[in-house]
């Protein structure tokens, strides 16, 4: 088993504390920044939506992992930066000013939200939010002459500088880059006063007020920083799909983002990526197991939701920690092993005080 002997207060800052954390990520790093040169466009348009979907998992990671706010809507922040983006290009914005326009439009849609949500718990935030998303997709679709309506809008090529990145491995280092800058900056964010904030009220919102939280701003900010982490996924994602339609951000997206954070794991940066491989993948598998599926089954319209819902619950009953969590006790398995103890994550029922007052 690794033991970390310190030596210095900034030990204690580290993103990756461990050696072979840092080994790990180095080579996946290194992995990523060699794929262009391994493998075909088609297949590196796809790892470029995997891309694409980490950033929206780590906006929603951030709200729902760790704040403890519920939404079944941000497929409307990936709406609303996707349309953004689109329409200020054709507007002949640059490309730079146009993604920093429709990521602060998104973030200030989740202000709004956030500051009609802040004093809503559980089920009613859920509802809150999956109205919002509805809206936003019946706004979208009736807007005609700004978004296009139900006909679409085309998504004008990336131009940086006068250079069109038009080559599909260009766009695969710009999403590679805005992924590693995303989640480097919510990793530092959630080692600061505000991440701390977060995850204080995601613990118990009455200690978090009475050791001088706002939690009312706190969730405001989440849900606007969160937005913007959204919508910045929606610009990419534009440039994937090259044409947008309201139907694209409806809920069935909405539910996909919301399967890709408890599957991969709340509360965790880790988790976001796992639960992006994880939604990626999942297509692959539903049409396998539609092929494998009778006819009058494999073509209902419903069974892909379906899909996504029932893998949630097993998801929250057998493995709440998902598949970060799964992770880290493989990782104490070899790193104990052989004295590794079956006992050493027993599920316990446990409560703060201070929630049952509520």
């Amino acid at each position: 088993m690794q033991v970390l002997f310190k030596t210095s207060y900034d030990q204690d800052i580290d993103h990756l504390p461990k050696r072979g954390e840092k080994i790990r990520v180095g080579l996946a790093l290194l992995a990523a920044a060699l794929l262009p040169l391994l493998v075909d466009p088609y297949y590196l348009t796809e790892i470029g939506m995997l891309f694409v979907y980490i950033v929206a998992g780590v906006g929603l990671m951030l709200l729902v992992g760790f704040t403890g706010q519920v939404s079944f809507g941000h497929s409307a922040f990936l709406g609303i930066g996707a349309y953004g983006h689109a329409v200020f290009l054709t507007m002949g914005l640059p490309f730079l000013v146009s993604l920093a326009l429709s990521v602060a439009l998104a973030g200030i849609a989740g202000l709004i939200l956030g500051r009609s949500a802040s004093r809503m718990h559980g089920f009613y935030l859920a509802i809150a939010t999956l109205v919002f998303a509805v809206l936003v997709e019946t706004m979208i679709g009736e807007w005609e002459h700004v978004t296009g309506g139900h006909a679409g809008i085309a998504v004008p090529d990336i131009q940086i500088l006068g250079l069109y990145l038009t080559d599909p491995a260009q766009q695969y280092y710009l999403d590679l880059v805005i992924t590693v800058f995303v989640l480097l900056a919510v990793a530092n964010l959630m080692r600061g006063p505000t991440g701390r904030a977060f995850q204080a009220i995601r613990d118990s919102e009455l200690s978090a007020r009475s050791l001088g939280v706002n939690v009312a701003w706190h969730k405001i900010k989440a849900f606007g920083l969160s937005a913007a982490i959204t919508g910045l996924a929606g610009v990419l994602m534009a440039h994937h799909l090259f044409y947008l339609s309201p139907e694209t951000f409806g809920i069935n997206e909405s539910l996909r983002l919301l399967l890709m954070v408890v599957v991969g794991g709340m509360g965790s940066l880790l988790g976001a990526v796992l639960g992006a491989i994880f939604i990626t993948a999942l297509p692959f598998g539903i049409s396998l197991l539609r092929s494998a599926l009778p006819d009058g089954i494999a073509n209902q319209a419903g069974l892909e939701p379906l899909l996504f819902g029932v893998v949630i619950v097993l998801v929250l009953i057998y493995a709440p920690e998902g598949m970060a969590g799964r992770w880290h006790k493989f990782r104490l398995f070899l790193e104990t092993f052989p004295y590794y103890k079956r006992a050493s994550f027993v599920r316990q029922k446990s409560y703060l005080k201070t929630e049952r007052m509520r």
